[in-house]
């Protein structure tokens, strides 16, 4: 099974500049779509994760080298607006 993975560059971002990005991206696509956020900004390894965490969202990778992280996820099921 091969998915269409969606891509997001958001190198040379600091935060909370690649979460705001993500979650914009993420508000695009549909639940099951897998996004790959690639930043610099290291911080980005945790607060991409939680976010996620706290939004229904499942981290399926995370990869990290002298230069870049790389965060994969699958888009969890829409959030209810009240």
């Amino acid at each position: 099974m091969t998915e269409n993975v969606h891509e997001l560059d958001v190198r040379r971002q600091l935060c909370p500049i690649p979460v705001i990005k993500t979650q914009n991206k993420v508000n695009e696509l549909a639940q099951g779509a897998v996004l790959r956020v690639t930043c610099t900004d290291p911080g980005a390894l945790n607060d991409i994760p939680a976010w996620c965490r706290i939004n229904g969202h499942e981290v399926l990778e995370t990869e990290q080298d002298d230069r870049e992280v790389v965060i994969t996820l699958r888009v969890g099921e829409p959030s209810v607006a009240l």
